[in-house]
């Protein structure tokens, strides 16, 4: 097989750098190890920021985005048993929007697929070979054959666990990495959401955050250790502790409950490999960085990496130079690292760490006060919120 970028990975990076790039007519191949179906209903973040739907939008890729995402105009952030709002489009002009990330990946696979374009799903053994050439090459086995596809260069997509990252020789990469000591306990939920806004609360139990997928559906976190079992915890449980963490003085619980549908625990932490390149192999996306999802930046970190590169792939394979291309790695860095640092903020604001002191609670919960009473500290939490300038 032969094309112009190999692209592994299904996920928003490689199909959205898939659908630029076909735009741009560029032919592209898209390799994913698990099936349609699994890639279509894998339950991941949901909070798109004002430019990553404008990128949707302009990509032709906005209709049910439109139809059916949640927009938000604020935030409300809880601690003392109070409730402050933050008045993102009042501060900013912009908004967030709530359409979760398996719904954007089902609009990119069916409009690469009405577009003709191949997707191969369930490939396994998937290798990368010659990155250090102009002639890069994917080997991999689809439908029980051994098959090699030829690229001039090959986009790694593949997530944090894939095999692209991996494939470049010890020392090539630098890796700048935090764990932190807690999870995110999360649940799905048959019940209306507490409000139309997200909720971030600071408790001196820990951390809690109430979102939504719809209407009728909540989405709510809880922090909890990071070697906790999901299924340790029983519903009641789970509903007293957030009536708790989400609570207000002197106010009913604003918490519905319901049917508890999934449940899971997230481990937290900030990873940031450099450069995001070697050879003809790129990264992008959770395959080059991970951060924590109290920012809510993964998703809308990936469209804005693959945003730089389809730009950069297209001015190299018009025969313009290479000068985009060898830029590519320092300028999604750029934003990758003011990304990175609200997210370390936001977590260490909101969260609650056992090691820390009387003193140091005292601190977070001056900081709060201060963003939520200054219109320079609001103003910096809600332009960060709703996404940094692409340009």
């Amino acid at each position: 097989m032969r094309t112009e970028v190999g692209i592994v990975g299904a996920g928003p990076a490689g199909l959205l750098l898939a659908h630029l790039l076909h735009l741009a007519g560029i032919d592209t191949v898209v390799l994913e190890a698990r099936s349609r179906q699994h890639v279509e209903e894998r339950i991941r973040a949901g909070l798109l920021e004002q430019g990553t739907v404008d990128i949707l939008t302009e990509a032709g890729l906005g209709d049910r985005l439109h139809r059916e995402g949640l927009r938000h105009d604020g935030l409300e952030l809880r601690f003392d048993g109070t409730g402050h709002r933050i008045d993102l489009h009042g501060l900013t002009g912009k908004r967030v929007t709530i359409y979760g990330q398996q719904e954007v990946v089902k609009d990119l696979i069916a409009a690469r697929l009405a577009q003709g374009q191949p997707i191969l799903f369930e490939v396994a053994d998937t290798a990368v070979h010659d990155l250090d050439t102009t002639r890069p090459r994917i080997t991999f086995r689809h439908e029980g054959r051994d098959q090699a596809l030829d690229c001039d260069l090959i986009a790694g997509c593949d997530g944090f666990h894939g095999i692209c990252r991996a494939a470049i020789p010890t020392g090539l990469l630098t890796v700048f990495e935090r764990v932190y000591p807690f999870a995110w306990l999360g649940i799905l939920a048959a019940a209306p959401p507490p409000s139309h806004e997200l909720i971030y609360a600071r408790h001196e139990r820990g951390f809690a955050l109430a979102t939504m997928r719809s209407p009728s559906l909540s989405r709510l976190y809880l922090q909890c250790a990071p070697d906790e079992d999901a299924h340790a915890w029983s519903d009641d449980r789970i509903w007293a502790e957030l009536h708790a963490r989400l609570a207000l003085h002197g106010a009913a619980s604003q918490l519905r409950e319901g049917t508890i549908l999934q449940r899971g625990v997230t481990a937290m932490r900030s990873f940031v490999v450099e450069p995001m390149r070697h050879g003809r192999l790129f990264l992008a996306g959770d395959a080059a960085h991970i951060v924590p999802p109290t920012g809510a930046k993964g998703m809308n970190l990936a469209v804005a990496d693959v945003r730089v590169l389809a730009r950069a792939i297209e001015a190299f394979q018009r025969g313009r130079n290479m000068a985009l291309l060898d830029a590519w790695s320092a300028t999604a860095l750029a934003r990758i690292w003011k990304a990175q640092r609200f997210s370390w903020w936001m977590t260490s604001l909101l969260h609650r760490f056992d090691d820390a002191d009387p003193f140091e609670h005292r601190l977070r919960l001056a900081e709060l006060d201060y963003v939520c009473h200054s219109r320079a500290g609001a103003m910096s939490l809600a332009e960060n919120y709703v996404g940094l300038p692409l340009d």
